[in-house]
């Protein structure tokens, strides 16, 4: 079968889900998973062929995308900040404003000396491994409820030659914190249930609500809980970080101020939206 021909296919099939360039931009990357070939391998080889197994790759892809599982679902994993991270339907699909946060923790971190990382409801492990390929000597310890998360944040840790702690507790249950860190970082489920109307249909179908949703009655408590447990278990002088609702920011930078944290900062990500928040000990 020739590969262009395939390519026709997702443009036919899929034009009225997604837009042109997105299409191509998904082929492009199955090109390179399933053939082992430069994305472009059209422009130098117009009849390249494929055999009977490679197009029935491509025809259960097409199938899946037409569904709305998201591309790296169908992959099997995401670039994140210069890496690779596996991932599954049983955690999030690391974004591009958490790079920001990354970022923004890399140029923080870089002026002092940081010993021990907390990653509070780490899923993918995106955030912590993250950390810990930029900061090696850091002790960085991953936390999350979901046992499923912790198994593929640890063959992240793998894939990328990393030692990281794994934790598997539920932070809203947790009375203290299993010792004292320099940074504790999160991005906790922020969305709330009345934002579901408002979201794309491969988010809402594909991705953990576990790791999503947020009642709408209290949008703020996983903030709340990890800011009250990081006063007792953040070093003097240590930094608290979230990532958050753009909705919240005004507010969760309240609740900090109630709790007598210090060098409240509130960040826009790279779409101009309060995204970060950040606060001394």
């Amino acid at each position: 079968m020739k590969l262009s021909a395939v390519k026709q296919s997702f443009l036919d099939a899929l034009n009225s889900e997604y837009d042109g360039e997105e299409v191509l931009s998904f082929f492009y990357q199955l090109i390179e998973e399933f053939l082992k070939e430069q994305r472009f391998v059209l422009h130098l080889k117009p009849d390249f062929e494929i055999d009977d197994n490679e197009a029935l790759k491509f025809e259960m892809a097409l199938k899946d995308l037409k569904s709305h599982l998201p591309i790296q679902y169908i992959l099997g994993y995401s670039e994140f900040v210069s890496l690779r991270f596996k991932v599954t339907e049983s955690v999030l699909i690391p974004r591009p404003e958490t790079e920001d946060l990354i970022c923004y923790l890399d140029s923080y971190l870089k002026k002092r000396e940081v010993y021990r990382i907390l990653d509070i409801g780490t899923g993918s492990g995106c955030i912590g491994i993250s950390l810990k390929h930029k900061f090696p000597r850091a002790q960085v310890s991953l936390m999350d409820v979901s046992n499923e998360a912790l198994k593929i944040a640890n063959e992240n840790a793998k894939i990328n030659n990393l030692e990281v702690e794994l934790l598997q507790e539920d932070v809203l249950k947790a009375t203290s914190l299993k010792s004292s860190y320099d940074l504790i970082v999160s991005n906790p489920p922020y969305v709330r249930n009345l934002e579901k109307e408002a979201m794309k249909p491969n988010v809402l179908n594909h991705e953990p609500h576990l790791a999503l949703f947020v009642s709408d009655e209290d949008p703020l408590l996983f903030y709340r809980k990890i800011a009250m447990l990081a006063k007792d278990h953040l070093n003097l002088g240590g930094l608290l970080c979230f990532e958050i609702n753009e909705a919240f920011g005004k507010e969760i930078v309240a609740l900090l101020e109630d709790l007598k944290y210090k060098q409240i900062e509130l960040i826009n990500d790279r779409f101009g939206k309060n995204r970060i928040v950040s606060a001394i000990r």
